[in-house]
């Protein structure tokens, strides 16, 4: 069922986000919940639907019940009557999941307000004589790898970047590039983690290694907060108190086997779907979001919508493309590299932000179109949303008839 245009993003809350220690993971979302209502101009009362993404950190403040969080949270926060709730995890690729299944649920019928929301608290308050804040579920080992003494997420990407830098001549400094280009963007966003903080391409270079190729700028922050968008129907979104996002298409894509054989994400599967139900194409895109849990994944992401061939998109970004004054704007607050990582929800917060021209000094003049991503697992998971400013796309201008020529008969 083709939901293209019913049903858009009227709600926006977002907590603050970094080192902040005021809440838990549950509490984080709540907030966010509150926010986005105030927001939207709407009362909990008139909220039938939740869905929820826990981060890693829910384990511990859940009792390991993280998988409960959506009736606790509705217990919690005084929900009564709702229509729709579930428990959602696709990694990274989540929040486009969450608004896409939100849109069906109010396009048939089945709720009217649903929340879609994440949260997280992996970072733990300084301790005295204790280095480092980064909760430990985000450096943990997966099933057998760590028998060969692979830990983390990092790993696992890093095999895949050094593979496309021996297949495609891949630099670190087009890796850089991207670093460099997504700080500029935070150094015009308020809310950025590094806003105050440039970055030249000497700066990447010096960085130390995490694990060989990346360095510490390649990977994303870590962050404590929550996110929280509101979906309703496009008729009840335009009186309440935000311009719509309009939710265009949507679409999943999750390709199964090694990342590092195919060298691929799932974003020409889930790319296919929404783009044929917003009925666009590539090039009328004005503004991408990425998933960017690595300046690589922005490469390969970038290479796999089409933007440029396969294996050129270390020359595409190094060519200045993606950032400000570039032909291709892309992760525009900053994104996960400089901003706040706060997994898909990420993308999806920045892009109501740019849709609705509330970006101040980073707002991209054009923006009526707005690709974006979510990546989850090690390239195994993937989500595509298509947000506009309209309900649909204009029709096209016929071109204007040919002049006749002299001697020609017009037809009747």
């Amino acid at each position: 069922m083709s939901f293209k245009g019913k049903c858009a993003i009227a709600g926006l809350g977002m907590t603050q986000m970094g080192q902040v220690y005021d809440f838990d993971g549950m509490g984080f979302a709540i907030e966010a919940v509150r926010l986005a209502l105030d927001d939207a101009g709407l009362k909990p009362s008139e909220l039938d639907g939740l869905l929820v993404q826990p981060g890693v950190s829910w384990r511990e403040s859940a009792g390991g019940l993280s998988w409960m969080a959506n009736t606790d949270m509705q217990e919690m926060m005084g929900l009564r009557d709702l229509r729709l709730i579930a428990t959602m995890n696709l990694g990274g690729a989540t929040a486009g999941a969450m608004v896409a299944y939100a849109a069906q649920s109010i396009a048939a019928g089945m709720a009217n307000a649903v929340a879609c929301v994440f949260a997280d608290n992996p970072l733990k308050p300084p301790q005295p004589g204790v280095e480092g804040r980064s909760g430990a579920a985000y450096g943990q080992a997966f099933g057998m790898n760590a028998s060969y003494g692979m830990f983390g997420a990092v790993a696992s990407y890093g095999l895949v970047a050094k593979r496309h830098m021996e297949l495609y001549g891949t630099t670190a400094e087009q890796f850089g590039a991207v670093a460099v280009a997504q700080r500029k963007w935070a150094n015009m966003n308020p809310i950025a983690y590094f806003r105050e903080r440039p970055l030249t391409m000497e700066d990447y270079l010096n960085s130390r290694w995490i694990c060989e190729p990346f360095r510490l700028l390649d990977c994303c922050l870590v962050s404590n907060g929550g996110i929280c968008v509101i979906v309703t129907s496009a008729e009840r979104a335009r009186d309440l108190r935000k311009p719509p996002v309009y939710i265009l298409g949507a679409g999943q894509g999750h390709p199964g086997g090694d990342p590092a054989d195919r060298l691929a994400s799932g974003a020409p599967l889930a790319k296919e779907v929404a783009f044929k139900m917003a009925g666009i194409e590539l090039k009328d895109i004005n503004v991408v979001q990425l998933y960017d849990c690595y300046t690589f994944t922005v490469i390969v992401t970038l290479e796999d919508y089409g933007f440029c061939p396969k294996g050129e998109g270390g020359p595409f970004v190094a060519d200045g493309h993606i950032g400000p004054g570039g032909s291709l704007p892309v992760n525009t607050g900053g994104g996960e590299l400089s901003a706040y990582y706060l997994w898909g929800m990420t993308p999806v917060s920045e892009a109501v932000i740019q849709m609705r021209g509330e970006a101040g000094e980073r707002q991209v003049k054009k923006h009526d179109l707005c690709l974006v991503s979510g990546n989850g697992g090690h390239l195994t998971t993937h989500s595509t949303l298509v947000l506009g400013t309209r309900p649909g796309r204009a029709a096209r201008r016929k071109a204007k008839p040919k002049p006749m020529e002299v001697g020609e008969i017009a037809a009747t």
